[in-house]
């Protein structure tokens, strides 16, 4: 058996468009998952109330249940509850930005609570207001602490988009299945998503592990 390399550069355009579909997708996902992330970790962080209670739930839920299960959830159940027919695309960026939602909260909550205290103290005590303190006491160390994770998971939600085939997303997945299916080279589509995805997620993980390096070099724990 050969490998073809003529087929694919003769698909390449529809190998692109998966391409282009899951950085969208994935995009979309973690900008909405860290609106929906803010919210959860401050509701976390409130220690009691309704607030508390709720987030810590969600929080919990959406991290506990299988991708796949919440995907297939969204797109079938989803619209039989509220009488309206999502696409597919919408379906999927629905589902992952709940995902993205409750691991970004876990991520903001520890990067805030990995401040130190003694900062936050001394600010309180010299009447700093509170906007300041977050702005310049408690976002910046907790960002930098944050990255890595962050990039992390990012790579993870890349990951997670090849399940998203499944409902007729054009990912790249997808895509390497329709064409292999079409053309019977399955060896050369498959392969050609495997080095996609490692070129999209490689460079993130060396991105993360160098932060985490950076941050040991600078003595954060």
């Amino acid at each position: 058996m050969t490998f073809d390399f003529l087929i694919l550069r003769q698909h390449f355009p529809e190998m692109l468009s998966g391409v282009v579909t899951t950085v969208r997708i994935t995009a979309l996902s973690l900008v909405l998952g860290s609106f929906g992330g803010v919210v959860l970790c401050f509701g976390k962080l409130a220690g009691k109330g309704i607030g508390h209670v709720v987030s810590r739930f969600v929080i919990d839920f959406f991290r506990t249940i299988p991708e796949f299960v919440l995907i297939f959830w969204v797109y079938s159940c989803l619209p039989l509850l509220m009488t309206l027919r999502l696409s597919s695309e919408a379906s999927a960026i629905l589902a992952l930005s709940l995902y993205s939602a409750a691991y970004l909260a876990e991520i903001l909550r520890a990067g805030i609570l990995s401040v130190d205290r003694g900062q936050l103290e001394a600010s309180l005590s010299l009447g700093i207001p509170t906007a300041t303190i977050w702005v310049r006491v408690i976002v910046p160390p907790a960002v930098r602490r944050m990255s890595p994770a962050i990039i992390s998971f990012l790579s993870e939600l890349v990951k997670v988009t090849a399940l998203l085939s499944a409902i007729s997303v054009a990912e790249i997945t997808y895509q390497a299945d329709i064409l292999g299916g079409q053309t019977f080279a399955f060896l050369e589509f498959l392969t050609a998503a495997g080095a996609l995805y490692f070129v999209i997620i490689f460079p993130l993980s060396m991105a993360a592990r160098y932060s985490e390096h950076r941050l040991h070099r600078q003595g954060v724990r």
